[in-house]
């Protein structure tokens, strides 16, 4: 929708599923689900999606983790219905930003009300109860206890509470740079090549996050570097203009660089031409590629290095050029094919402090935020 500027597939009428609501004390089940009679548009869909999750709060203001957020392994943080999602708050409240301008189109006052007055506690949360002094927490458990904190015997502190901050646009300029300064000096293994998840892995703690603990110590989720979640943090550096930092993080992201040499092959052993899921941080198998093939941290991968880097993006009619390119990069040129006509696009660093030049078929690009109007290709 913010690529092609297309909003009419909201209107699309679309039938709900329907099947048993889950018991007291009961975390899931496996049915056929039925087809319900109630047709709504999927704009409907989504709302009452988004109502469910502004009235699934905590006592800090943070959204209920429940059975899992995105990380599914922490499927017991909440499992009691009390524990809260610090990552989720990030996610729910970029999402209602989003949402507010449908509902305004659509003249949904009630939701407008609702949605409004939420985001701005929430914000509020996650300045307060999520930030811990120089990062932000994961969350809390059912108990209280905080999740992702440095008080936490274990993943003291996590990759994705602090990469949405940035992702999200709902981080305070200060509080996120703090964060992602962290993140940078805690969770980066520059000897292994991996940007781990969170650190250290869960192996004694009496608390139960969930299956995740079942992991060796540095295996998958649990402490070693999650691909997926790796890229956020690279993404984010790079929205947030820190160059360096984004492309160092690519450099490691980047499957060919784990076998450069026959050591270094022979410590990953997987594939260096495809994106590994994973990448193993215990010490006995330090480095060690993991799940092949199936990560659609590929396509993330792909758009850490042209959104993110080179910060070629199409936003409905224009095309924008915003590059963040590591500082031993002057220029660079690309062709690309939007509706079925080639756009040449050529970026060259300006001396000083000056930014870069920007050019998309030979038209100088004056303003960044504006980019080029793609009726001019036509």
């Amino acid at each position: 929708m913010t690529a092609t500027g297309d909003k009419t597939f909201l209107d699309e009428n679309l039938a709900f599923i329907e099947g048993p609501q889950l018991a007291e004390g009961q975390h899931d089940s496996f049915f056929q689900p039925t087809t319900s009679d109630e047709v709504a548009s999927l704009y409907e869909h989504a709302a009452r999606a988004l109502d469910l999750a502004v009235a699934r709060t905590g006592v800090h203001g943070l959204p209920l983790i429940l059975g899992g957020d995105w990380n599914d392994g922490m499927n017991r943080v909440g499992e009691k219905g009390e524990g809260e999602s610090v990552w989720l708050g990030w996610f729910l409240a970029a999402t209602l930003k989003s949402f507010i301008g449908h509902a305004e189109a659509r003249g949904d006052e009630a939701r407008i009300t609702r949605w409004t007055t939420h985001l701005a506690t929430l914000r509020q949360a996650l300045e307060t109860a999520a930030w811990d002094g120089d990062y932000y927490r994961r969350g809390y458990f059912d108990d209280g206890t905080p999740l992702g904190s440095a008080q936490s015997e274990e993943c003291r502190i996590d990759s994705i509470a602090q990469s949405w901050s940035v992702l999200s646009g709902e981080g305070t300029p200060q509080q996120s740079a703090k964060a992602l300064d962290a993140a940078l000096a805690e969770l980066i293994d520059q000897e292994a090549g991996i940007i781990r998840l969170f650190t250290p892995p869960f192996e004694k703690t009496k608390l139960d996050p969930g299956y995740i603990k079942a992991y060796p110590p540095g295996v998958r989720e649990n402490g070693g570097q999650y691909t997926h979640a790796a890229i956020w943090l690279g993404m984010a550096l790079a929205k947030a203009g820190r160059p360096a930092d984004a492309w160092r993080c690519f450099e490691m992201l980047n499957p060919v660089n784990h076998a450069l040499d026959a050591d270094a092959a022979e410590r990953y052993r997987v594939e260096p031409y495809v994106v590994a899921a994973d990448i193993y941080g215990g010490e006995a198998y330090l480095g060690r590629g993991g799940w092949t093939w199936y990560t659609g941290s590929a396509g993330w991968l792909y758009r850490f290095a042209v959104e993110g880097l080179l910060g070629v993006a199409r936003k409905g009619d224009r095309l924008l050029v915003q590059p963040v390119l590591p500082p031993e990069w002057n220029a660079f040129t690309a062709d690309l094919t939007i509706d079925g006509k080639t756009l040449a696009i050529a970026v060259e660093r300006l001396a000083g402090d000056a930014g870069y030049g920007v050019t998309v078929n030979g038209q100088k690009i004056a303003d960044p935020e504006a980019g080029y109007v793609l009726a001019a290709a036509r």
